[in-house]
């Protein structure tokens, strides 16, 4: 039976104030099919190189606009791109305020504080984000994460 169950891809994940970047590392990914519906949830099944199944359906924090979701799928990752439905920097990744799964990691590569925003990375075909939300002040925690995750081993 258990090689019927299908495994969990690593999903690293990042987010801009508009956008959710997901990056799932699985190599020469066969069949991959992604959906992502509007009430945040984000579902991805594929195969891998030696024929196992993956699959990680995510319930994300807020809602999103499914047709502004992009998708490149690489030779090693298949990264992810979408759209929140309201700009705002989310809590955390899931609705739910469980501790996420040991497959769901932050994505440093990808990380930037609101602060940053304006020099972020040019993935989206070179789309300056203008950092025009004063929200960023309070936010000042984010700062942290990083180091939190490391005193915890990760």
């Amino acid at each position: 039976m258990s090689n019927m169950c299908s495994r969990q891809p690593e999903v690293l994940w990042a987010q801009r104030s508009e956008k959710v970047y997901l990056t799932i590392s699985l190599p020469d990914a066969k069949d991959v099919s992604l959906k992502c519906d509007a009430d945040g949830v984000f579902n991805f099944s594929a195969i891998g190189v030696n024929g196992d199944s993956f699959s990680v359906t995510l319930q994300l924090y807020g809602n999103v606009i499914p047709e502004r979701c992009k998708t490149n799928i690489g030779s090693r990752i298949i990264l992810c791109s979408i759209q929140k439905e309201q700009r705002g920097w989310w809590p955390r990744i899931l609705k739910s305020e469980e501790k996420p799964a040991p497959y769901l990691k932050v994505d440093w590569n990808k990380w930037c504080d609101e602060d940053d925003e304006e020099y972020s990375d040019s993935d989206d075909g070179g789309v300056a984000y203008t950092g025009d939300d004063d929200e960023s002040s309070d936010d000042g925690g984010m700062l942290y994460l990083p180091d939190l995750e490391k005193a915890r081993g990760n």
